[in-house]
């Protein structure tokens, strides 16, 4: 039976490169040892993270005025960086409420300065994104914080807020990176774990504009929470993710194959779709988001009943459809469907849908 994982994160791995994980996981480079045994000093290793940094460059044309680093503790130690690091001193920073990793982004950052949420969707069960064209950061912001795909709730920012006051925009783009384009020059920090799109968790992705990494200088930061640390060493002051890094590698030079960003936004765009489409024709299957804000990679949606949603759950992963519960703060149901499932894996999920329909509805 043919497992297709719709979890929001660990999540699914592009098959052709598990395959040739799998092939060298004992063998790497005819080395006779894996990459989890090679010393991060190596000249492979170095190889690999050079590789790695470079296909991001490519795939997200990042200019050279942006650090690429790589870090561990997830997105939620750069809730805590990122104000460490650019909060000015007795200073505020500006936080757009969308949800669940939002709220917790603007938790930790109000341990190291005043937090202003610009605005909050709060008051509709964050079932929509917060209008943009009304965003006016103030001009003494350190910056504006924005989570670009709401993972939880099913939201995605479809366009990007251009600020012209000099205002950092950050970006948690932990559930969309690599699945769309966008213009990494709107923003001053991207970071993203890599749990969700681009492979194993234990490594998350900062792009830094170079002027921002000036601004932790003189705080007296400890050494692994300081982005220059980080800059300075190339990732390498102590022990990288060497695994993570390695897999992230085969993941962007997969994508690379795939025809990059554009490719896989028209796929995601297509598998989407035809799930929104599924869901909107029934009066079975519910999707509460406001449609022009609908994430293109996680699709919520719930049944009439939560006996419904468990059955559902129940039959599917008898059929080899995996990872499709809610998150555990809203419940319902989720189907993620990153750049790694396959249009086939949803045409399974669709073809499910409709049987369980007819059996229940």
């Amino acid at each position: 039976m043919k497992i297709f994982n719709f979890a929001a994160g660990p999540s699914m791995i592009p098959e052709p490169v598990m395959k040739k994980v799998q092939k060298e996981f004992l063998n790497y480079n005819s080395m006779g040892i894996g990459v989890t045994e090679l010393s991060h000093r190596a000249p492979e290793f170095i190889d690999i993270i050079e590789k790695t940094e470079s296909n991001i460059r490519e795939i997200m044309s990042i200019s050279s005025d942006y650090e690429v680093c790589f870090i561990q503790g997830g997105a939620s130690l750069q809730y805590a960086m990122i104000p460490m690091n650019l909060m000015y001193n007795d200073g505020f920073a500006e936080y757009a409420d969308t949800g669940y990793w939002s709220q917790m982004a603007m938790r930790e950052a109000a341990k190291f300065g005043k937090v202003n949420v610009i605005d909050s969707s709060r008051g509709t069960n964050y079932d929509r994104l917060p209008k943009i064209r009304k965003w006016k950061p103030d001009t003494n912001s350190s910056y504006l914080h924005i989570t670009t795909n709401n993972a939880v709730y099913g939201t995605q920012y479809h366009s990007i807020p251009v600020l012209e006051n000099g205002v950092p925009l950050v970006g948690d783009m932990s559930a969309d990176i690599m699945t769309r384009r966008i213009d990494v020059s709107q923003f001053g920090i991207i970071y993203a774990t890599t749990q969700r799109v681009m492979g194993p968790t234990g490594v998350t992705i900062v792009i830094i504009r170079k002027d921002l990494v000036e601004r932790s200088k003189g705080k007296n930061l400890a050494t692994m929470l300081d982005y220059n640390t980080f800059v300075n060493e190339r990732s390498m002051h102590n022990t990288p993710p060497t695994f993570s890094i390695y897999l992230l590698q085969l993941v962007t030079e997969w994508l690379k194959e795939q025809g990059g960003m554009d490719a896989v936004d028209r796929i995601n765009t297509l598998k989407s779709e035809e799930l929104y489409e599924r869901i909107d024709s029934s009066g079975f299957y519910t999707n509460f988001v406001v449609p022009a804000d609908r994430s293109k990679v996680n699709v919520v949606f719930r049944l009439p009943t939560k006996e419904l949603d468990d059955k559902f759950l129940e039959d599917a992963q008898k059929v080899g459809l995996i990872g499709l519960k809610g998150h555990r703060s809203v419940e319902g149901l989720r189907a993620s469907i990153y750049n790694a499932m396959p249009l086939e894996g949803v045409e399974f999920l669709l073809d499910f849908m409709n049987d369980f329909e007819r059996k229940n509805g």
